[in-house]
């Protein structure tokens, strides 16, 4: 496998060949050693000092001059041009342990810088292992297969033992375990699966043996889409390191014309020594070196993004890391997003001397004929209780009410506010409750026994209905502020009061109801025209055009909807609004750092400029200090790949 160059200014190193290249370092050092021993010690002779450092310069040189005859065959003046034209003065000088000094730092560095840089991208590879490279397939005759997983088609049942790695995306036909999702999703929770839940490769099976129906071939597989957006994520430079590379691209040659300058005009204009002058010249030529400046970004954004991918959040290239890093404000959608998705009976409210149990069933038995969303959640609570539930008879919808049926041999129904009075059997203390509910922005359903002959009717109960803010909800949104965000508002389908209540509960700082999805591009515009960076938090499908047009586009919960991975910048492999605040978070040390590495790199450069033109500076201490300041940047980059709480 041949490894990325550090940067398009640095030669790259092929793996197979990372042995002899630790080698010729090693040889280069070592010769350069030897030599400085025998001068210290024996005074050996001047020809024998000569060849101990031409083998060094050689041995080192064997890393950087190939690289410079390719850039100048490209006419590209590059970092491994200017330390070989620096090599070369130094020998024509008469500084021959200086010039080999340059050539085994310089080398020195381009191994560990690769080393370093490669060392996010392992992170992310190491994914790969995960996966088995086999499983095991139950044939139709009731015998097993061991086969290697690439092999195994989509359709395919596979046997996952207990403590297994689940080899291929799936779903469980039988078999019930809790399955630690932590590779894809970063969380360290099992999650409980029962059949026709689905499962993900590189995930680990818990307490349970499972049969499972292949739905991905390895190659499609979850976890494989995670690496392969990792990768194209490393692609897709930002704006800074855009820039970064423009400038290093018009900078180099730049150098090489102030360095023939400086070689020049002293001794022509001002009778300057030739020598002194030359060897200033070669000083700032390995001083102006760009490599620290150029490998600042994309060090930075890669162990960023693999630090992300961890924790389950997958961005889609630095460009958007930045774009999180500079956001100022934040639309949320609310079904999905801010609560579960899933109206829930949150209260009931009993009249007379009926019971809430009783109130329940009633309740139930009408609207287990219903598929409305509300009725369904009233029969999930009756269940979820253990109620026996009797479907009631007669049962007829009413649109725009609720419906009517017959339980018990009386007439009874459930609806809205409007049902009730329809029915004439409202009271003040009725109304209270009813005004009350409506003001947290939830649904009701009145349950009551209608007029009949000589039975005036009565109201039994009120259910009170509500989709419920996720748990995280509040925590989340508290996080999301302290990260700066000037603004956040949730943008809804629902009525304006529903929406205020739940923006309320939660910690929203505006809520926009009764909105279409054109509505809701509308207020990103808006957004968009005030605060400029803008970001949008949805389910990837539905509220696409928001997402597209926001400058960030979140995807809640994408772990097995491809659509979701696809459509969004960011995508949250869990459900879990805290992750947002971290990935901003994270997304502004990445820009703090790139802006510390950048502003760190110049300074240094300037600095040893200035000592070089005073011939305060020597080529060894040049090349030092490039090599200093590199690493010094690669490993602040690197800080990023540790998981802070």
């Amino acid at each position: 496998m041949t490894a990325k160059p550090c940067c398009e200014h640095c030669h790259p190193h092929d793996d197979s060949l990372a042995l002899p290249a630790n080698l010729l370092v090693s040889l280069s050092g070592a010769f350069i050693a030897t030599g400085m021993i025998l001068g210290w010690t024996v005074s050996p002779p001047a020809w024998l000092l000569t060849l101990l450092y031409a083998l060094a310069t050689l041995a080192g040189g064997l890393l950087v001059f190939p690289a410079a005859f390719r850039a100048l065959k490209k006419a590209r003046l590059d970092i491994n041009v200017l330390m070989t034209v620096a090599v070369i003065g130094a020998w024509f000088l008469g500084e021959q342990l200086e010039a080999a000094s340059v050539v085994f730092l310089f080398a020195l560095s381009e191994l560990l810088e690769s080393w370093a840089s490669d060392r996010a991208r392992r992170s992310v590879q190491s994914l790969l292992a995960l996966s088995p490279e086999t499983a095991h397939v139950l044939n139709p005759d009731g015998t097993e297969t061991e086969t290697p997983t690439a092999e195994i088609p989509t359709g395919s049942t596979i046997l996952i033992r207990n403590g297994d790695r689940i080899p291929l995306d799936g779903e469980i036909l039988s078999g019930n375990s809790s399955i630690n999702q932590a590779p894809i999703t970063g969380e360290s929770i099992p999650v409980d699966k029962m059949p026709g839940d689905p499962v993900f490769a590189g995930t680990v099976n818990g307490t349970g043996s499972l049969k499972v129906r292949t739905t991905k071939t390895a190659g499609n597989s979850t976890l494989s889409r995670i690496i392969q957006l990792v990768a194209d994520a490393e692609e897709q430079r930002p704006p800074t390191q855009r820039f970064i590379d423009r400038f290093a691209a018009i900078y180099t040659p730049c150098v090489f014309i102030v360095a023939i300058l400086i070689a020049l005009i002293p001794p022509l204009f001002f009778g300057q020594p030739w020598d002194k002058w030359i060897y200033r010249s070669l000083v700032l030529l390995v001083i102006s070196c760009p490599c620290a400046l150029v490998i600042s970004t994309p060090v930075s954004i890669v162990s960023a993004l693999t630090a992300l991918a961890r924790r389950g959040v997958l961005v889609k290239g630095g460009v958007h890391l930045e774009s999180l890093a500079k956001l100022r404000a934040l639309a949320v959608d609310k079904t999905g997003t801010i609560t579960r998705g899933q109206p829930e009976v949150v209260e009931i409210i009993p009249f007379g001397n009926h019971s809430a149990d009783e109130i329940l069933r009633r309740a139930a038995a009408i609207d287990t004929h219903s598929s409305h969303p509300l009725a369904q959640a009233v029969v999930a609570a009756a269940r979820a209780k253990n109620l026996t539930i009797t479907p009631a008879e007669n049962y007829r919808s009413e649109t725009g009410r609720g419906a009517t049926a017959t339980l018990d041999g009386h007439p009874h129904f459930i609806g809205n506010h409007l049902m009730a009075h329809a029915t004439g059997v409202c009271s003040p203390a009725v109304e209270e409750q009813l005004a009350r509910i409506e003001s947290k922005g939830q649904s009701l359903a009145v349950i009551g026994h209608a007029p009949h002959e000589n039975c005036p009717g009565e109201i039994l109960g009120i259910l009170a209905i509500a989709d419920q803010l996720r748990p995280e909800v509040i925590d989340a949104l508290k996080k999301l502020h302290a990260t700066g965000l000037e603004k956040i508002v949730m943008l809804s389908g629902d009525n304006q009061r529903t929406a205020n209540a739940i923006a309320q509960q939660a910690g929203i700082d505006q809520a926009i109801g009764d909105l279409l999805p054109e509505g809701k591009v509308e207020h990103i515009r808006e957004l968009l025209r005030t605060h400029q960076y803008v970001g949008m938090i949805g389910d990837g499908v539905n509220d696409a055009p928001a997402l597209a047009l926001a400058t960030v586009g979140i995807a809640m919960g994408a772990i097995g909807s491809d659509t979701a991975i696809e459509t969004a910048d960011v995508a949250l492999m869990k459900d879990d609004l805290t992750r947002v605040a971290e990935t901003i978070h994270l997304g502004r040390r990445t820009l703090g750092i790139i802006h510390f590495n950048v502003a760190f790199a110049l300074i240094i450069k300037a600095v040893f400029l200035v000592l070089a033109f005073f011939g305060l500076a020597g080529l060894w201490m040049a090349i030092l200090a490039d090599t200093g300041a590199t690493l010094l940047v690669i490993l602040n980059a690197l800080r990023l790949l540790r998981r802070k709480s």
